[in-house]
């Protein structure tokens, strides 16, 4: 299977990662059976990938309602990648990734970035993995406890050994700002990495201001979605059915001339470099600033076959110039449409 590409450092966290990024929300909720699911994280390894990302909400049905649809089954993917790396015992090779702020339990501290959620919510979570050390560790989205509160208690983990290098997803570049001025002010380890969404049909939501401040501090980007949802593996044509998936209804809002402008530049692409749209699509991401790797999600070895050599491509100035005239500066949010 085609190598994912060269490693990169991740910053100056001390490790490296492959440009591919395994997303696993799919494990346990799309690939129900645990073999399945070895068998894509097999394939990935075997591959060169050594970079997983999870999240500790992952198992149901993913949307903003994950715990109300299925509580039950919040942790799954952790359990299942944690199980995967105890019977195939290597841990050691791999960067490991994963995410608290989600509601996990009933009650006032089910969810959120206080101490009294985070704490035991993390403790969860290296029982699931069977590791003693997360690598990343990130706050998968807002809420409202005070920054303060938020970096110290991140900050202590990193401090124990819990937690390599701590990061956020889904806050923009303001909430950055704050998130390193109250670091400063508590005298904890700040934000290192960001995860926003990012692909050639949204642009803004890292481009806006989040990557000036990348940039700036020096943290870097390891975005989800440079796919878009599905659309930009090519899989959509004009004048053709629509594809059955999941994501169907949220990739409807590019099948139009400028969607499908942007497919025909990839296509053209694709085909100088010998790969895949998918893998077009997944360089020019990485060829953009403080981006270190991609996080890329599939049902199956084969699907991500179509992804892994995106790590590879290297683009000309001429092919990134012909891509950014046809890119989207913004397009509807993932998770409310599916």
């Amino acid at each position: 299977m085609t190598n994912t590409g060269p490693r990169r450092a991740f910053g100056d966290a001390g490790f490296e990662v492959s440009p591919l990024c395994l997303g696993t929300m799919q494990l346990g909720w799309t690939i129900p059976d645990e073999d399945d699911c070895f068998a894509l994280l097999d394939a990935f390894a075997e591959a060169g990938g050594n970079f997983i990302d999870t999240a500790n909400m992952y198992g149901p049905n993913q949307n903003l309602q994950s715990f109300a649809k299925g509580g039950h089954r919040v942790g799954v993917t952790e359990t299942i990648i944690g199980n995967w790396m105890k019977a195939r015992g290597n841990r050691d090779d791999l960067a490991v990734s994963t995410k608290v702020r989600a509601r996990m339990w009933d009650g006032p501290d089910g969810e959120g970035l206080h101490r009294a959620h985070v704490e035991p919510a993390v403790e969860d979570s290296l029982r699931r993995l069977q590791v003693d050390c997360v690598d990343v560790l990130l706050a998968h989205f807002p809420d409202g406890t005070p920054f303060e509160d938020v970096m110290g208690m991140m900050g202590e983990l990193v401090t124990v050994g819990k937690v390599r290098t701590i990061g956020s997803s889904n806050f923009p570049g303001p909430l950055m700002e704050m998130a390193k001025a109250a670091a400063d002010a508590v005298g904890s380890p700040g934000w290192t990495s960001v995860q926003p969404r990012y692909s050639i049909v949204n642009r803004s939501e890292y481009e806006a201001d989040l990557m000036e401040y990348c940039v700036r501090e020096n943290v870097v980007c390891f975005p989800f979605s440079p796919l878009a949802g599905g659309f930009l593996t090519g899989k959509y044509r004009r004048d053709q059915p629509v594809p059955d998936s999941v994501r169907a209804g949220f990739c409807g809002q590019y099948l139009n001339d400028r969607g499908f402008a942007v497919i025909d530049a990839l296509s053209d692409v694709a085909e100088a470099h010998d790969c895949t749209v998918s893998e077009a699509a997944i360089a020019w991401v990485l060829h953009q600033p403080q981006v270190v790797s991609v996080v890329v999600g599939a049902n199956s070895p084969e699907q991500l076959s179509g992804s892994l050599g995106g790590g590879a491509v290297a683009l000309d100035a001429d092919e990134l110039d012909r891509l950014n005239a046809v890119s989207w500066n913004e397009s509807d949010g993932e998770f409310l449409s599916w």
